[in-house]
């Protein structure tokens, strides 16, 4: 699967506008030039208010770890006080920008034990679920879907559907030959 076809399967929601942000993990295929394929979407993106960014990459296997998120959107989340308190008690320093802050993320990615949770903020979930998800780990949640919801099922139901249509949707636009800058709604 190239980059491109990887995005339009990981990220359609974020592409879209739906979703502040989205992270996969990608397996380039033998022979392939992985960063040409990296710079040309990461450029394609980049002028639609999107970054392209690797959070981590496993010498052993050559898989890499790709966040694709909305710059503005990022910098909302992260600046709300809620937010920014979470991420302060479970160990982050303070930061002046949401690159700061995501920096400490895939700090944490690959130098702790234990994968960091507090990934859902980053994701755009909803805090309360990422706190669940922690206090619970992982059990006892409400419904399951993109990610384990501990509040509103309703709720969460609706917007885990609007995520599957939207990645159909895109899957059916690229395989129709639409480029990944034309799925790209500007931010």
């Amino acid at each position: 699967m190239s980059l491109q076809a990887a995005l339009i399967e990981h990220g359609s929601p974020t592409l879209a506008g739906l979703k502040p942000a989205s992270l996969f993990r990608f397996q380039p295929e033998e022979g392939v030039d992985f960063t040409a394929q990296f710079l040309v979407c990461r450029k394609e993106l980049e002028g639609r208010g999107l970054v392209l960014t690797l959070l981590k990459g496993c010498r052993k296997t050559g898989a890499y770890l790709v966040y694709l998120y909305r710059a503005d959107a990022l910098e909302q989340l992260l600046n709300r006080a809620d937010h920014r308190a979470f991420l302060q008690e479970m160990g982050y320093r303070p930061w002046k920008a949401g690159r700061d802050c995501l920096r400490q993320l895939a700090a944490r990615l690959c130098l702790e034990g234990e994968f960091p949770h507090e990934i859902g903020v980053f994701l755009g979930y909803p805090l309360e679920d990422v706190k669940g998800f922690i206090r619970h780990k992982g059990k006892h949640f409400t419904l399951c879907g993109c990610w384990k919801c501990y509040g509103d099922p309703t709720e969460a139901a609706r917007q885990f559907q609007r995520f599957k249509d939207c990645t159909q949707d895109y899957r059916r636009r690229f395989a129709g030959g639409a480029t990944l800058r034309q799925l790209t709604v500007a931010a």
